[in-house]
């Protein structure tokens, strides 16, 4: 059984391996600074994976919200100035650069008020590598910004069936019994569901 990238730390079978990079049309639409909604949506999936990543290198809730609020500020502005270029690499790998930056940066002035015979390349990083834990969050995010979007396109009975199988990671048997239904209408819903968030994802992400 493969990891499914939409999973929120469990196991699902879905065929959907590849690692994602953000949709070119909603990068084309972050060209304008007055896009209200663009920039809604990339707050919605990015906000939180920055600022989980800088909980998990030991910031404090309000440092680790300043470093978000820093990241999406450098972001705007780096899109206004034209900065971002598609064509240089893949917009996540550029966002990961930023907020490692500002990690540094906060370790630096943190660094030199604690210990200020150390360099910032003496300071360690507790909360390990940003990519993976920048990569980890986003997935996280994804799922549950995907899963916000399509759940009320479908009965509860139909959720639960897929919750449990792709989720819970329960057996389409056990499921059937619990619910009320065939074995084949367990793996049914599951597989309606699972096309929705995909075409959902797919709005803000694709396999590029």
């Amino acid at each position: 059984m493969r990891r499914d990238r939409f999973s929120p730390g469990r196991r699902i079978d879905s065929g959907m391996t590849d690692t994602p990079t953000t949709q070119a049309s909603l990068l084309v639409r972050l060209e304008d600074a007055a896009d209200g909604p663009a920039w809604g949506r990339f707050v919605d999936l990015y906000a939180p994976p920055v600022y989980a990543c800088a909980r998990r290198h030991g910031l404090q809730d309000a440092d680790a919200a300043d470093i978000t609020q820093d990241v999406l500020r450098s972001v705007h502005a780096a899109f206004r100035r034209g900065d971002f270029d598609p064509r240089r690499g893949r917009f996540r790998a550029w966002l990961i650069t930023i907020v490692r930056n500002k990690l540094r940066d906060f370790a630096r002035r943190a660094g030199s008020r604690q210990h200020p015979e150390c360099s910032p390349e003496d300071l360690p990083a507790p909360g390990g590598d940003p990519v993976v834990i920048f990569e980890q969050e986003y997935e996280r995010r994804l799922f549950a910004w995907a899963a916000e979007q399509v759940r009320g396109r479908f009965r509860p009975v139909t959720w639960q069936a897929f919750w449990r199988t792709a989720v819970d990671g329960a057996g389409g048997k056990a499921v059937a019994a619990e619910l009320g239904l065939t074995v084949a209408a367990v793996y049914l819903a599951k597989g309606r569901v699972m096309a929705a968030l995909r075409e959902q994802v797919k709005l803000v992400d694709g396999n590029e």
